[in-house]
């Protein structure tokens, strides 16, 4: 019988690595199983899937330079080759561990990602006033605009000390 791509055939594990199974199959062909195509869900140990002398059925994906590839989760019926929601036995009061996994563990759904509001001035500084004075005189404006700016200097000093970083230093913009 000449194997080809797309058919259904029964075969016994006769190995297990890191990263796949062999089968073999009739007509003493041997092909492999890769890790991504033993189940529907996340594999970390495929022994926890398959046991040598076990005997599987395998979809032939591909055929490459005598090389065979096969597919455990393409073998199954089409209801079962989705990732199921739930696992069957219990296990995890109920919730899929894929599910836990995909966002950290956290078990919560994910949520879309919602883009920072734009920034319209660094920290809270009101830069013009928003009470008008009555007029005064060019030196008590000048005045009150030396005070402010020393003001907001010493402020974005003290807050670029804080965080370690210093107009000098050496070289690596650390205190």
């Amino acid at each position: 019988m000449a194997i080809e791509v797309g058919m259904v055939l029964e075969g016994k594990v006769s190995g297990i690595t890191k990263f796949g199974a062999f089968v073999d199959l009739p007509d003493s062909k041997t092909g492999m199983v890769h890790i991504s195509e033993v189940a529907p869900t996340f594999v970390n140990e495929i022994s926890e899937f398959v046991q040598v002398g076990q005997t599987v059925k395998v979809k032939v994906l591909g055929l490459n330079e005598g090389k065979i590839s096969l597919s455990i989760k393409q073998a199954l019926p089409k209801e079962q080759q989705r990732r199921p929601r739930e696992r069957s036995n219990g296990d995890n009061n109920g919730k899929s561990q894929d599910r836990n996994r995909s966002n950290g563990g956290s078990g919560r759904p994910r949520q879309p990602y919602k883009p920072a509001p734009p920034v319209t001035s660094p920290g809270e500084y009101e830069w013009q006033s928003s009470k008008k004075n009555n007029p005064s005189s060019f030196e008590d404006m000048m005045s009150k605009f030396k005070q402010t700016s020393e003001d907001k200097m010493s402020d974005l000093k003290r807050g670029g000390e804080s965080r370690g970083y210093s107009r000098r230093g050496n070289g690596n913009g650390r205190k």
